[in-house]
Order: C-alpha cells, then structure tokens, then sequence
C-alpha cells in the first residue's frame, strides 16, 4: 500500500474532480490518497512525527498573487509558502519520501527556491504560457523509452494544455515533450534527489486528462517509481486492485 497525501485547491480549475480521478486511476497501484486543500493542512500533515506517508502529490494553485489582475481573488485564494515550510516539503522528500508534481504544482509557491529545485521548473510570470485546452501531440523522447514511467508508451494524443517557456532547471531529461510558440517542452520528468524521487508532469489539466487511457496508467506507474515499486506492475487497468479512501479533510 501507498499512502498519498494530495494537495488541491485554489482558482480557475476542477480541483475536487481531478482528486476524485486521480483517487481512481491510482486504486490499481493500491494507493490510499488523503486529500487536503491548503497547503498549512499539507506542512502539518508532513510535519507530523508520526506521519506514515509515502508520497505527496500536488495538483493546487496556490501563490501569492502580486499582479493586479489577480487583486480580486487574493482574499480567498492567496498564499507565500515560508522558508521553514518548504524546508519541511524537502526533508520529505530528501529522506526518502516521493513527490508527484502534477500540471499547475509548477506554478505554486511563487517559485519558493526549495519548491523550484524540487520540481525542476517553475512558472515565469513574465514568460511562461500554454495555449487554450485543445487536442495536443505528446511526443516521447529517446530518455522517455527506456524510463519504467514511461517504458512502451508511444506517441499520442490528448486534450490538455501544454506548459511552455517556464524556468526549468538545464539539467532536465525529458521522457514527454510537446510544443507550442515554435519550440518543443519538456512535459513529464523524473529524478532522484537524495533518498527521495520526483516526478513532474505537467499534463492533466482535468478529468479527462488524468483518465486518458495512456495518460492515466502513466500517473500509476509514476506514483509507484516515486516511492521506488515496482512501475511496470502498477500500470494496471482502471478499476483493477484495491484501495481505501480516506475522509477528506
């Protein structure tokens, strides 16, 4: 069993729906997901000595919300992660835990330093961007052929929204890449740091995005790479195994 903490919440997306999904596309790696939807819950949740969790999967947009164009949503939605807070999302993962970061968690936190090592990239304000949800080509990469998340997969299809022209560590390797704006984007990635694993997978906008038929047994096999299982086994098929789920706080 796996023990995910998800973080949701914040404007502009389905959040409850896409936690609703990835809760089911996960059974068949047998992942037991408690959902939280700040990120306090989130620190305190990890901060706790007698937390058992495996894995922390982030798919929320939560950031301080500077621009004026965003002045309207800031009494309910704006958030600046602490130092100290961040530093407790790195020991996690440094001391062996797993972080699945999913589409909009690189646009989280400002690009907090500690959170934008962790994920290898973070959204650029004044450069980043993504084109309308519409049908995309993901393409894998030579890396993306050999890795266990996404070992077999060929090229595909998917309405989603391809992130673009963010900050992004020169060390990446992609497994997935689309484009926009005349260049090709890292999409999906995967590292080890410390005794802990990340991958980032800028995919899954929605629903529809997390329960696509390839798109979906590749979140399975990255939950389970994540918390060093076996990935090829927890491909599985959509309703397959057993889980529990959590009350939501």
């Amino acid at each position: 069993m796996i023990r995910n903490l998800l973080l949701i919440g914040g404007p502009g997306h389905e959040f409850e729906a896409v936690a609703d999904s990835l809760e089911h596309v996960l059974r068949p790696a047998e992942v037991v997901t408690t959902v939280v939807t700040h990120p306090d819950e989130m620190i305190a949740a990890l901060d706790d000595a007698g937390s058992e969790f495996d894995l922390l999967t982030v798919h929320a947009l939560h950031w301080g919300m500077e621009a004026e164009r965003y002045a309207h949503l800031r009494e309910d939605h704006a958030y600046h992660l602490r130092r100290e807070d961040a530093e407790v999302i790195r020991s996690f993962v440094l001391d062996g835990g797993g972080l699945l970061a999913l589409h909009t968690a690189v646009i989280c936190f400002d690009a907090e330093p500690i959170w934008h090592e962790l994920c290898g990239a973070s959204w650029h304000w004044e450069r980043s961007s993504h084109p309308s949800l519409a049908a995309a080509q993901v393409t894998v990469t030579g890396p993306g052929r050999t890795h266990p998340i996404t070992a077999g997969t060929e090229d595909f299809e998917i309405v989603d929204e391809i992130y673009g022209f963010l900050d992004e560590r020169s060390d990446l390797v992609a497994l997935l890449t689309g484009s926009h704006g005349g260049r090709h984007h890292p999409l999906l990635w995967a590292r080890d740091l410390g005794a802990g694993r990340v991958v980032t997978d800028l995919l899954g906008h929605d629903a529809a995005s997390i329960e696509h038929p390839v798109h979906g047994p590749m979140l399975r096999r990255a939950a389970a790479w994540a918390v060093r299982r076996d990935a090829g086994s927890a491909a599985g098929v959509i309703g397959g195994g057993a889980i529990a789920s959590e009350v939501r706080s």
